[in-house]
């Protein structure tokens, strides 16, 4: 793991304990504050002094001492005293739907519930009914949702759960009755990973919503079923990415529907959309204009007023739409995807983000001459059927034997059957002869640059020793994007969501070499994959460095993947100028013999 990577969680872990000791929330959003940031910035932090590191928002002077104190001696000592007072499993009964910081710590200070398993039995033996205010009905929902919980495992990947969603939300559309349903929560912002699936729709008869939503054959379990509130449990495939009711699941999945008033579905959908930090600052600025958020609407502020706003009758001054919102807020409306508290509610001008509709070009695909499934004509059509310009074939190099890699001579022998190809296709695209060759753990690359030079693209990629501590991964890729026949370094850190995280390079280092070098860097759109990551799109996008949004196709499905690529580009604020596969058939067939001069 980076020093980033762990002081992130060391300083995520600070927020939850303090939580549940019932510190100070302003301190508690200070280390979540910090933690947010550590992960947004690509440079190494524990070279940075304590000058250069209060200089990053987010980050204070205390913070900053933190930071000098896990690179100098590897611990953080506040963090240690709490992990003493604090019982270790308390985290998880946190995690569990329904219970916030003050229940938990009220469970653990007057019951001695420290993890999941006394919680079950304080369940079960009816102690946790002589708490204030647990009632039969709020035990049972904390019964359900321990369960759930016990049953459901690590977070899904955005690929297999955006589906799930797209199904649900036509579901919901489909009931009669239903005027509106769209999907929220993090599947809407894009985030690589689904902790659950959050639904909303608009109903003139919200019971038959309820019903069609609870009593559909694909639900396995109803954890809660209100009126406006209803939360299911289904099964889910990781790797097909399929539900089935069938009880054997690999993966469970939670989804809440939520049944909205048509006149308060801006501020619900702001709401449930989130992330959590955007909303804390949302709520924070509206307290200095003498207004109160929540899901229902903006409204004017009272606070001698007892009870919520929407309870005393008061009307909303916005609550319609997101944008009416952030217009009374004197903000900018961010698109969802940079809703996170990272610079984009003090933007002056809506961002322009690239767009599936922007993308003219597939530089990172393979065919059954590798491990792909389509022959060469049949992903050359599958790139003409998309509207593309231009479409690369970049089938693996000699070293992936795994992937049936291509010999220099079977390469060859590709070349002349890219050319007929060419002949055959030429007023309909512009086919390229390249490969995805692979770079060895040294950052040497799988061909000599003889021939590399016969390619007209080369994406170069790690497939190898994904484990290189982060100077020799740094060190890796930079050879590789000096290379001077190397266009785009294909998927950078070789990660697996949920599976491997792949190298831990200086990411500001690999960054700056590729702007130095005019060497893209991929995002590479399949959903197990999303490498780069938002957070380094972002960097290189502030320093200026050129993106490729590929699918890595092996498959004609595989073109689909291109929602997640283009989701993790406005993750990271990319504009369509720095993505070459935005470009024109000229300017981008210019840009790769430039690298060949």
């Amino acid at each position: 793991m980076s020093f980033n990577a762990d002081l992130a969680d060391r300083f995520n872990t600070m927020a939850t304990l303090l939580e549940l000791t019932g510190a100070n929330p302003f301190r508690v959003n200070a280390y979540a504050r910090a933690a947010r940031a550590v992960e947004n910035n690509s440079q190494e932090l524990n070279k940075l002094s304590t000058s250069e590191l209060v200089e990053i928002e987010g980050i204070g002077k205390g913070i900053a001492a933190h930071i000098r104190e896990v690179a100098e001696t590897g611990e953080l000592e506040e963090l240690t005293e709490l992990q003493r007072t604090v019982p270790p499993g308390l985290a998880e009964v946190l995690d569990i739907q329904g219970l916030g910081p003050k229940t938990v710590r009220l469970l653990w200070k007057e019951l001695g519930i420290t993890d999941r398993a006394s919680l079950s039995q304080a369940i079960e033996s009816g102690e946790i009914l002589k708490l204030p205010r647990m009632g039969k009905k709020t035990v049972e929902n904390i019964e359900r949702a321990l369960s759930f919980a016990s049953k459901s495992k690590d977070r899904l990947p955005l690929g297999v759960a955006a589906p799930i969603a797209d199904r649900l939300v036509e579901r919901m559309r489909q009931v009669k009755g239903v005027t509106r349903a769209e999907v929220a929560g993090s599947i809407r912002r894009g985030r690589d990973t689904i902790g659950d699936i959050d639904i909303l729709v608009v109903a003139n008869d919200p019971a038959k919503a309820e019903a069609a939503f609870c009593e559909h054959d694909d639900v396995l379990e109803i954890v809660a079923r209100g009126k406006t509130k209803c939360s299911v449990r289904l099964a889910v495939d990781i790797d097909t990415g399929r539900w089935t009711s069938d009880g054997d699941q690999r993966h469970s999945i939670g989804v809440d529907l939520r049944i909205i008033e048509s006149s308060s579905f801006g501020s619900a959908w702001l709401y449930f959309t989130g992330s959590k930090a955007h909303n804390v600052r949302l709520r924070e600025i509206a307290q200095k204009k003498n207004l109160t958020l929540n899901e229902y609407g903006l409204f004017p502020d009272d606070p001698k007023a007892k009870g919520s706003p929407q309870s005393r009758g008061v009307k909303p001054v916005a609550s319609r739409t997101e944008k009416q919102i952030y217009t009374k807020l004197g903000l900018v409306m961010p698109p969802p995807e940079i809703r996170e508290d990272a610079g984009e509610l003090d933007l002056k001008n809506e961002p322009r983000l690239i767009e599936i509709s922007d993308i003219k070009s597939e530089l990172h695909a393979h065919t059954t001459a590798s491990d792909g499934v389509m022959s060469l004509d049949e992903l050359v059509g599958c790139a003409i059927d998309r509207g593309f310009h231009t479409i690369a074939v970049t089938d693996h190099s000699r070293s992936s034997a795994q992937a049936n890699g291509l010999s220099v001579e079977r390469l060859r022998a590709q070349r002349g059957e890219i050319e007929q190809a060419k002949e055959r296709f030429s007023d309909r695209i512009q086919i390229l002869a390249g490969s995805e060759v692979d770079i060895l753990a040294d950052g040497s690359l799988d061909y000599d640059d003889e021939v590399l030079a016969e390619l007209d693209i080369v994406v170069a990629s790690p497939h190898i020793a994904l484990s290189q501590d982060t100077a020799t991964a740094t060190k890796r890729l930079i050879r590789a994007i000096e290379h001077p026949m190397v266009h785009i370094i294909g998927h950078p850190t070789g990660r697996l969501i949920g599976r491997r995280p792949g190298l831990s390079p200086a990411m500001d280092e690999v960054i700056a070499a590729a702007v130095e070098h005019n060497t893209a860097l991929e995002i590479n759109s399949h959903w197990m994959r999303l490498d780069l990551r938002d957070v380094h799109v972002r960097a290189a996008v502030e320093a200026g460095c050129l993106i490729a949004i590929d699918c890595d196709d092996h498959a004609p499905g595989d073109f689909d993947n291109l929602r997640y690529g283009i989701q993790t580009g406005r993750r990271g604020w990319l504009t369509r100028d720095l993505c070459i596969n935005t470009w024109s058939k000229t300017k981008l067939t210019k840009w790769l013999r430039s690298k060949r001069s």
